[in-house]
């Protein structure tokens, strides 16, 4: 039995060496000064060199691990991957070796204490994991895109909330200041003209000032609404829309499931203007004889769907302000989408977030 055992043993001990050279995980062996004494091909190619003459009895510290990726000096008291040699203990982890041709590569690696004649040396397997940083890198540079991207789309949106508000802040200014003026203006020639008790040479040149002072007052409520429509301020999306319609050189078709719903003023401002500037594309470029607008929302998102009959609307189209429309939507995190074919009419579809 002892014949066996050892004829078992010297076998394993020829095999180790054949076994060490076919497997493709890179292996070394370092004695108890921190030379190294095998490497097989594995390991060899990981770092560049082509022969055991080129490594055999040199330090591996200072092989492949003498620096720190910028360039300072690694001591060798601080190498992880010696430390058993040293306390006798397992050690794993992660590392930087550098090649013969001084580049670095990342690696991870288990190293282990074991006895040699000389002492305790160290056998380290390692692996290149290069793919893997690569992977995580990307990873990495995804998820900052992707904070950057919502970064910006939260300023974008908080940018047309602002804007939002300063339009309709313009409009309460000009109802109360310019438009209240003009009003006491109009009263003020009004009570003038009555007290004249006789004809006066000034009468028509105060009929005519009044006459002004009302078409003001027209021209600003005009402006009033094509900055921020009252009725978006007072009954929401759905009555604006309704407003729209019956100021339309068209005949529009309004539904929707909003009822008095009301949506955050930048959401119901930016679809307003879209909508608007849908139904002028429409009658101006689409040639359409009908329009129909439905609005709804589903899962937290405003659809806005504006068809008409016309004889469709290319992207190029000039004039038709479908990058306008596209940029308000995206602005808001939502999309503008166009169906669009000769003859067969255009259909607007706009997605918008209800919430940032």
């Amino acid at each position: 039995m002892t014949d066996v055992a050892d004829d078992r043993t010297h076998l394993v001990e020829e095999l180790v060496p054949v076994i060490l050279a076919k497997v493709p995980q890179p292996v070394w062996l370092v004695d108890a000064l921190g030379n190294l004494q095998y490497s097989n091909p594995a390991a060899l190619a990981a770092v560049g060199y082509a022969s055991l003459d080129e490594v055999i009895g040199r330090n591996s510290h200072q092989l492949v691990h003498h620096s720190h990726r910028d360039g300072s000096p690694y001591p060798v008291e601080e190498c992880p991957m010696l430390s058993p040699s040293r306390n006798g203990r397992v050690s794993r982890g992660e590392e930087w070796f550098i090649r013969k041709d001084g580049t670095f590569f990342p690696i991870s690696y288990v190293s282990a204490p074991i006895e040699l004649p000389g002492g305790r040396g160290t056998v380290l397997s390692f692996a290149d994991v290069t793919e893997r940083y690569a992977l995580q890198r990307s990873i990495r540079e995804r998820d900052a895109a992707e904070v950057r991207r919502r970064e910006a789309a939260q300023s974008h949106r908080r940018l047309m909330e602002e804007v939002a508000a300063a339009r309709k802040q313009i409009v309460r200014d000009l109802h109360d200041g310019a438009q209240q003026r003009l009003v006491n203006l109009t009263i003020s020639l009004g009570l003038l003209s009555e007290s004249l008790n006789e004809p006066s040479p000034h009468a028509a040149l105060i009929a005519s000032a009044m006459e002004d002072a009302q078409a003001a007052i027209v021209e600003l409520r005009r402006l009033a609404a094509g900055i921020h429509p009252p009725a978006l301020s007072s009954d929401g999306l759905l009555a604006a829309l309704e407003a729209l319609r019956d100021h339309s050189q068209l005949p529009v078709h309004v539904r929707g499931a909003l009822g008095t719903r009301r949506l955050p003023p930048v959401v119901e401002l930016n679809a307003y203007f879209i909508a608007s500037e849908a139904l002028t594309n429409a009658a101006k470029h689409a040639r359409a004889t009908s329009v129909s607008i439905a609005a709804d929302v589903v899962d937290g998102v405003l659809r806005l769907v504006i068809s008409d009959d016309g004889v469709g609307l290319g992207e190029a189209t000039p004039g038709s302000g479908l990058t306008n429309m596209r940029d308000r939507a995206a602005a808001l995190g939502g999309q503008v989408e166009i169906q669009s074919r000769p003859d067969e009419g255009t259909r607007l579809t706009v997605r918008i977030p209800v919430s940032g």
